[in-house]
C-alpha cells in the first residue's frame, strides 16, 4: 500500500488454528490527489464476516470493498457523516447480494472503519470488530461491542472479566447484512490525535484470546510488522479459534 509521510501502516491477518478459511476483511486508502487527500485524510477498515464458508468471507469483502468506493467518491465536507453513509450503503448491497444469491442467505459481517484527516479521528462501527487508541503507556477501547454479553456486562449482570469467558460472548445483535437494520456507534465529535497515538483495529480473533494489556505491552513503541506478528502468533498459541486481523496505525 501507498502511505504518505504522517503515519506508518502495518497490517496481518491469519487463519487462525481452526477454521478452513479466512472470513476477516481489511483495507486501506488515501487519496493521490493532494487536494482530495486534505479533504478525505486515510481510511482504514477491518471487517468480520460470519454465514458459513462462502458468506462470510463475500460479506466482509463486500462491506470494505463498498465503504472504500463510497468514502473515495464522496465531495462532502464531514467525514464523519460520509463514514455511516458508507457503512449504511455496505449493509444494503450485502443485503441485496445475498438476495440474489440464495445459497449466501444469512450472510453478515462486522465492520470498524476510521479516517485520519489530519490530526483528526473519526469512525463509525458495527459488530464487535474493535477500535484501539493507544497513548502514552495506556490502551482505550474506542468502540462498544454490539453482542449479547456486551449488554451483561452494561447491565451490571456480569463483570467484564466474566464476559471474557462466556459461553454466549460470540453472539452478535447488529451486523451488516442481516435482516434487521443495524445500530452503528460513532463519536459525537472526532478524537485529537498526538505525535505518538497508536491506532489498532481488529477482529474478535485476536481480542478474543489477548488481553488489552497484552496488546499494550506487544504494540508499545517497537516496530508495528512486529508487533502484528506477534498478537497473531499469541492468538494461536491460545488456540486460534477464529480468524485473527490486526491493523495498526502510528501517528508519526
Amino acid at each position: 500500500m501507498n502511505v504518505r509521510p504522517g503515519v506508518e501502516v502495518s497490517v496481518q491477518s491469519d487463519i487462525g488454528c481452526q477454521r478452513e478459511n479466512n472470513e476477516d476483511s481489511f483495507g486501506y486508502w488515501e487519496s493521490e490527489d493532494d487536494e482530495q487527500f486534505q479533504r478525505t485524510g486515510r481510511l482504514v477498515i477491518v471487517a468480520d464476516g460470519m454465514g458459513g464458508y462462502e458468506g462470510g468471507q463475500e460479506a466482509s469483502r463486500l462491506a470494505v470493498e463498498t465503504v472504500t468506493q463510497y468514502y473515495r467518491d464522496f465531495t462532502g465536507s464531514d467525514p464523519q457523516q460520509v463514514l455511516l453513509g458508507a457503512l449504511a450503503s455496505a449493509h444494503e448491497r450485502i443485503r441485496e447480494y445475498a438476495l440474489a444469491n440464495p445459497r449466501l442467505h444469512g450472510m453478515g459481517t462486522t465492520c470498524t472503519a476510521i479516517a485520519v484527516v489530519g490530526h483528526a479521528l473519526y469512525y463509525a462501527h458495527v459488530g464487535d470488530t474493535r477500535l484501539y487508541l493507544i497513548r502514552d503507556g495506556a490502551i482505550t477501547q474506542l468502540t462498544r461491542d454490539h453482542s449479547y454479553v456486551s449488554r451483561l456486562v452494561e447491565s451490571g449482570v456480569i463483570s467484564k472479566e466474566e464476559a471474557e469467558t462466556h459461553p454466549h460472548r460470540n453472539i452478535l445483535t447488529a451486523a451488516l447484512g442481516t435482516l434487521n437494520d443495524p445500530i452503528m456507534d460513532s463519536p459525537v465529535r472526532p478524537e485529537t490525535l498526538q505525535s505518538g497515538d497508536t491506532l489498532l483495529l481488529c477482529s474478535d480473533g485476536l481480542w478474543g484470546q489477548v488481553r488489552d494489556s497484552e496488546i499494550l505491552e506487544k504494540v508499545g513503541n517497537g516496530a508495528l510488522d512486529d508487533a502484528c506478528r506477534q498478537l497473531i502468533e499469541l492468538a494461536r498459541e491460545r488456540g486460534g479459534p477464529d480468524n485473527i486481523t490486526a491493523e495498526i496505525v502510528r501517528v508519526q
